[in-house]
């Protein structure tokens, strides 16, 4: 094959990918289907240059043009089309289009962390001297950057003194720009209310941002229940084997940017970088996504490579059921912390008595995840022999992987936040949170054990065994 012929099959194969995404997304058959056919089809269609089933790899930084009159058109968004990676790539548009199907939105832009996901998801909608409205339990450099680096330029955050929609409602005034929470609180465990948040944040003209990273849309698609914007830190469980990180934005297409003009002019007045374009005019239901990757991915540029698109695309084809073994292992977990002696407490969603338990019944269906929190007893001091005993279970501060991971929050992803700020997210100085993979639950359970001998100094029979053992020798009456 000649070097053209090369070049010419090339721009074809790209060319279809556009056109592949296009299909899926308007395909009304292909949008019935469910969440595990989705995780493994959605996004894409074989090549027909090549035949390729897996999504091809568009390792290039640029795209040729047709002609100067197509690249304008391209850069003036007047067609559809690739012209530069850091604004789009063939191998993110599928990624992009598979997670939006999951979400049940209309346009996504996958960006390199969940952290950028974040900021572009803010950044989007405010502006100085604006606000948003957030609850309290965050993940530690999330509320870093609602807290100290955002308002350095001028977007500040109002926390509220709970996740309850009562609360955000009391701060929501005439410069705020956006409600934003957890689905589930990380490290805290909170489920929120989003339907509750949602009509809130409608009823004072905003939109709902919502960080899915720790339901994940195979447990929670918060758009159902009224969210506008979703998140996502595609490292932990959509990834779900800590090799990759990348982050990804969903606009949800049902914000009526039009109705409330004066707070959101970004996305209803001309933009003078697009000679006036007006993004509610040109694109719809799908300006919010439009305007995050023309405008912040464009110019901030935190890119997700190719080859990142890739791995994270493998890790979601098996979500669905990593997500059944993840729920599994994380409630027999949960289960044989709170009946263990050595054990203080234990917060689960899963337990009846749990303040979230409702909210885990109706928006996860009594699937609670499995990211818990416990303390042993013996405080701080305790806890850290526990933490460095654990063997199996890997010390470190990632989430959502296939194998059970376990950090101290205060010492680590917190360790920034103040004392009162950790008391309002939910962090206790002895917690420890495990993220419990996919590993034998036998396994995972005698590991965990035996850093709970080591963390009381107790022999190598644990005392729960022994209670168990003596239970079972009590004659009966």
């Amino acid at each position: 094959m000649s070097d053209q012929s090369r070049h010419s099959a090339a721009q074809r194969a790209g060319r279809h990918v556009r056109q592949a995404v296009d299909h899926a997304t308007a395909n009304p058959v292909k949008n019935r289907l469910k969440s595990e056919t989705i995780a493994i089809h959605g996004g894409y269609e074989v090549e027909p240059t090549t035949k390729a089933v897996a999504v091809p790899i568009y390792q290039t930084a640029a795209y040729a043009f047709d002609s100067a009159d197509h690249g304008a058109a391209l850069f003036n968004l007047e067609v559809p089309g690739f012209r530069y990676s850091r604004i789009g790539n063939p191998t993110n548009a599928v990624l992009e289009q598979r997670v939006t199907q999951l979400e049940g939105g209309v346009d996504a832009v996958s960006v390199g962390s969940g952290q950028a996901a974040i900021a572009y998801a803010v950044l989007n909608v405010t502006e100085l001297g604006t606000n948003i409205v957030s609850v309290p339990q965050l993940y530690g450099t999330t509320h870093t950057l609602f807290a100290h680096i955002l308002p350095r330029q001028g977007i500040t955050t109002r926390f509220a003194a709970s996740d309850s929609p009562a609360a955000i409602a009391e701060l929501i005034d005439k410069n705020t720009r956006a409600v934003f929470c957890e689905s589930i609180g990380n490290p805290a465990g909170n489920i929120c209310d989003i339907e509750g948040l949602a009509a809130v944040a409608h009823e004072h003209g905003v939109p709902l941002i919502v960080d899915n990273t720790v339901a994940t849309p195979i447990l929670l698609k918060p758009i159902d229940y009224g969210a506008d914007v979703v998140v996502h830190s595609l490292t932990k469980f959509m990834g779900g084997h800590g090799t990759t990180l990348g982050g990804i934005v969903i606009d949800g297409g049902r914000f009526p940017w039009a109705d409330h003009c004066e707070r959101f002019a970004m996305m209803t007045q001309p933009d003078a970088s697009y000679h006036g374009l007006v993004y509610t005019d040109h694109f719809g239901d799908a300006a919010y996504g439009a305007r995050c990757r023309s405008v912040c991915q464009r110019t901030l540029g935190s890119v997700l490579a190719p080859l990142s698109a890739f791995l994270l695309l493998q890790g979601i084809e098996t979500l669905a059921l990593r997500i059944e073994r993840h729920v599994e292992n994380g409630r027999k977990v949960a289960q044989f912390l709170r009946d263990d002696p050595r054990v203080a407490w234990v917060n689960y969603t899963g337990f009846r008595d749990s303040p979230y338990y409702q909210l885990a019944q109706h928006y996860l269906r009594g699937r609670p995840p499995s990211l818990l929190t416990f303390g042993v007893k013996g405080g701080f001091e305790a806890g850290k022999r526990f933490y460095d005993a654990l063997g199996l279970v890997k010390r470190l501060v990632n989430i959502g992987d296939a194998k059970s991971l376990a950090c101290h929050p205060a010492s680590t992803t917190h360790r920034q936040m103040s004392a009162d700020e950790l008391k309002a997210a939910g962090v206790r100085p002895e917690m420890i949170r495990l993220s419990i993979g996919i590993e034998h639950i036998v396994d995972i359970i005698a590991d965990l054990d035996q850093a709970l001998n080591a963390a009381l100094c107790m022999t190598n029979v644990s005392m729960a065994f022994e209670h168990r053992l003596a239970a079972e020798e009590l004659p009966t009456a």
